[in-house]
């Protein structure tokens, strides 16, 4: 079985800063491209940035140059650091992350189970 844990959501200032975790365990081999996503009310859910395994990184235009992804590939974790924060951003953020379970020896993707973030204006 797979887990994503996500932490460090929360309630913010507009120009203020937040940082995210998500921690994959469980039965793993590897983990390959992680990410995250997010979904405003009554909005679909988008990608925000997405890393490999390798360290290569992608951005949405509306955070390139605010917030930046990072991994950590021993612990499996993964990190979305959000500065200069906008009332836009205000959303439930999901990590994601390709996973090789030991079980199956199938790569398969998981959900976190989401945190809010919340900018205030």
């Amino acid at each position: 079985q797979v887990q994503l844990v996500e932490s460090g959501g929360g309630l913010v200032q507009a120009g203020g800063s937040l940082r995210l975790s998500c921690a994959v365990s469980g039965r793993i081999v590897s983990v390959s491209d992680m990410g995250w996503y997010r979904q405003a009310p009554g909005k679909q859910r988008e990608l925000v940035a997405g890393i490999t395994s390798g360290g290569s990184t992608n951005y949405a235009d509306s955070v390139k140059g605010r917030f930046t992804i990072a991994r950590d590939n021993p612990k499996n974790t993964v990190y979305l650091q959000m500065n200069f924060l906008k009332p836009e951003d205000t959303a439930v953020y999901y990590c994601t992350a390709r996973v090789l379970q030991t079980a199956t020896v199938l790569w398969n993707s998981y959900w976190g189970q989401g945190t809010q973030v919340t900018v205030s204006s």
